[in-house]
């Protein structure tokens, strides 16, 4: 078997007036499978006699092709999502895209610098400090030490481990081991960026940080994304190749690819959910209206959607002026009192507290949420409500806003709250503080929520019509 792999730096082909970065034609990756540890060393010994003799003889291995002659080329700028099965061959196309496998039969040509968030911090020496590993791993990226010196305090403040930088790697936790490790990733200069899985790293918060770095790269650079979350797929690509067996099934937009995917694990998994369907208890409980009270509502609750909430964080991220500042955001019940547990389906209030340090004309403060990919689930502002009477707030002043609202029924995982205060208008303001992660919660659902969120139902009821009788 013979095989050939190239990474130029100058980009030779294009597609349109897009330039080709990564040419992958006809490549096969196969591996030797071996039944027992012996064979292995009889096969090396064997494939010497073969060359001496110049003649055929006995193997002791099986091939197993990963991958079975894949042809593709993705355009600088594109976002493509790679999705299939355990055992497709997506993290082996990877693996050769980076460089770390070289493919059996084919050619795989990449144009530019590759940094892989595959398995993070891989790389790092446990023994050295996270600062030395910071240096050897961008060595490795491609960065020089005079560059690595220029952005090393801006890679340290993206990975916001404090003093932890000067100890050895070896007494992080794994989260403090992620942080260090994307960060020197977010900083190499990277044209291609290949990414498996790794987008649920750290806690809510960095995990923000790592999307907000993501999006923005995905607008200057070449991303490919595999993940089995189609959610994620469809959110952040346009485009989606869908390995089964090593080889290509379906090869373009995104929406069309993931849904015959999801489609076809459908009917591969539909057969033996009969006989489980059968057995469920179908008697429909006998459940009491939800009073006004909370503390009824949330004990008659039968499809529960408890939503842990996180304390104010204003020491996260933000940007604008600084002539007006959020101090403080929380969930509330409609009685005031402060809420550190919600549930789905619930009458909430968000409240958001802001300081002017200079005099503030037709003030809008407004918060956004957001799914752990970034997706925006809803948002709100106060522009409408004094459009017609302007408020105005005087130096030194507080401003106290509440949202009142029915907590949406939520997918399980985490969420963060945005809080902002502007002046002006809707299409015309500016900006005096946006404090990205200003709250965080976590879903804890005890029902399914099959879209980005759900509609509490009051009730769901099944009835038996028969056929209509003959005319």
């Amino acid at each position: 078997m013979s095989s050939e792999f190239k990474q130029p730096r100058a980009v030779v082909e294009t597609v349109g007036d897009t330039p080709v970065v990564i040419d992958i034609n006809g490549v096969s990756k196969c591996y030797q499978i071996y039944d027992k540890p012996q064979d292995r060393l009889k096969q090396s010994i064997n494939a010497r006699f073969e060359r001496w003799l110049k003649k055929d003889s006995k193997t002791y291995f099986r091939e197993f092709w990963a991958l079975k002659d894949v042809s593709l080329t993705i355009s600088r700028g594109e976002t493509v999502g790679i999705i299939g099965r355990n055992g497709s061959g997506k993290s082996t196309l990877l693996q050769i895209l980076c460089g770390t496998l070289r493919p059996s039969l084919g050619q795989v040509s990449v144009f530019g610098r590759v940094c892989a968030l595959l398995e993070l911090g891989s790389g790092f020496n446990p023994e050295f400090t996270g600062r030395e590993n910071v240096y050897m791993n961008a060595a490795v990226l491609g960065l020089t030490r005079e560059q690595v010196d220029s952005r090393f305090e801006s890679i340290a403040a993206f990975a916001d481990i404090g003093d932890f930088i000067d100890q050895p790697v070896k007494q992080y936790s794994s989260g403090m081991y992620v942080r260090l490790a994307f960060s020197v990733i977010a900083h190499a200069d990277a044209d291609i960026l290949i990414v498996d899985e790794a987008l649920s790293v750290g806690d809510v918060f960095f995990g923000q940080k790592c999307m907000r770095f993501l999006r923005d790269f995905m607008s200057r650079g070449t991303v490919v994304f595999v993940s089995h979350d189609t959610s994620a797929v469809l959110n952040l690509c346009s485009r989606v190749i869908w390995l089964n067996e090593g080889a290509i099934v379906m090869d373009g937009e995104a929406k069309a690819v993931t849904s015959a995917y999801l489609e076809e694990l459908y009917y591969e998994t539909s057969s033996g959910q009969g006989a489980a369907a059968a057995s469920m208890n179908t008697e429909p409980a006998q459940r009491e209206t939800p009073r006004d009270m909370r503390q009824d509502m949330i004990n008659a609750s039968h499809l529960r959607n408890d939503i842990e909430v996180f304390d104010f964080s204003g020491a996260s991220r933000a940007f604008g002026t600084g002539l007006a500042t959020v101090r403080g955001a929380g969930f509330f019940d409609l009685k005031g009192r402060p809420l550190s547990w919600l549930v789905g389906g619930e009458k909430v209030v968000l409240r958001v507290e802001c300081t002017a340090a200079a005099e503030i004309n037709s003030p809008i403060v407004g918060f956004e949420v957001y799914d752990r990919l970034g997706q925006t689930i809803f948002a709100d502002n106060t522009f409408l409500v004094t459009a017609g009477a302007p408020v105005r707030v005087s130096p030194g002043a507080s401003l106290l806003v509440e949202f009142q609202f029915t907590m949406p029924v939520m997918r399980q995982g985490d969420y963060t709250i945005s809080v902002a205060i502007a002046e002006g208008t809707q299409q015309d303001h500016v900006q005096h503080h946006w404090l990205h992660e200003a709250l965080a919660f976590h879903v804890h659902p005890k029902t399914i929520c099959l879209g980005l969120m759900g509609v509490p139902m009051n009730d769901i009821r099944l009835k038996l019509i028969g056929p209509a009788e003959k005319q």
